[in-house]
């Protein structure tokens, strides 16, 4: 729900672009803020090419008066036929420079704060990746879990093109953010909220309504489990599930802000559009 224009400024999010579909592109193209003092977080999946991504970004950047962007898995992908040789961590940090050079704000810079409407609160862009222990049920570990996964055929495509580059694994990578993203948060002004972005969902409970439960795993991390309630947030947003609804949990409000992909929003009786964070709607 967006409230009327005589309001005010917005926070507005949304997430998964995936402008490679030319219906998605399309609907980057009409995207407009609803005044020029606009805020858009973007939580994710803009695409998998740097040249999409950039379009994509500078795009929004050019309408809105401040863009916030944190990354999904198809940003991190190293695609077949992909020309730039980056993996892991340096395609990430390439995906930072763009960023600054376009004035887009990334999970590597100050932290801003939001003193429009529903204000003031520090907007937390969050890049934590997941590390398989969203388990299927009976499955101990996560080599059990995975092994769920290819014997059920439902296997998220960052096995192949999501590299750890120079960590051992995806997980590792994943516990080094965890670390330095918990100790960022720590530092904040205790007495300002947040809205806390990030691409997988901070609990669990959001993905039980997935299709094929054996793909939890692939959505996150349960040592974030207790961070929205930890680092005071007012909300929390993310994408990567393509299940856009409003959900509370411990009394703070999570968005899933996803566009998805063509075959899946095209079914729905609305649009995709862009989710007002703050001020709070309801």
């Amino acid at each position: 729900m967006i409230t009327t224009p005589e309001d005010g400024p917005r926070l507005l999010a949304i997430s998964d672009l995936h402008v490679a579909y030319p219906e998605n592109r399309k609907l980057v193209e009409e995207l407009r803020p609803y005044s020029g003092d606009d805020w858009l977080l973007v939580a994710g999946d803009v695409g998998e090419n740097l040249d999409d991504i950039e379009w994509a970004l500078d795009t929004l950047r050019r309408r809105f008066a401040t863009v916030v962007w944190t990354p999904g898995n198809h940003e991190l992908w190293t695609p077949r036929g992909d020309t730039t040789g980056l993996r892991g961590e340096d395609r990430y940090l390439r995906l930072v420079e763009l960023c600054r050079g376009m004035g887009v704000l990334t999970p590597e810079d100050p932290y801003p704060v939001w003193s429009g409407p529903g204000g003031p609160a520090v907007i937390a862009p969050l890049f934590l990746l997941y590390d398989y222990t969203f388990r299927p049920a009976g499955a101990a570990t996560q080599e059990a879990a995975l092994a769920q996964a290819y014997a059920e055929g439902v296997v998220c495509t960052d096995e192949i093109f999501l590299h750890p580059d120079p960590y051992p694994n995806r997980e590792s990578w994943c516990r080094a953010r965890l670390a330095a993203t918990e100790e960022r948060l720590a530092e904040l002004d205790p007495e300002l909220p947040t809205v806390l972005v990030n691409h997988y969902p901070l609990v669990r409970e959001p993905t039980r309504v997935l299709r094929y439960p054996v793909f939890a795993q692939w959505c996150g991390t349960v040592h974030t489990a207790d961070w929205h309630v930890r680092f005071r947030a007012a909300a929390a947003v993310y994408g990567h599930l393509h299940i856009p609804r409003t959900t509370h949990y411990d009394g703070v409000r999570f968005e899933e802000v996803s566009v998805g992909y063509p075959r899946e929003w095209q079914k729905r009786p609305v649009k995709p559009a862009l989710r007002q964070i703050l001020p709070a709607t309801s």
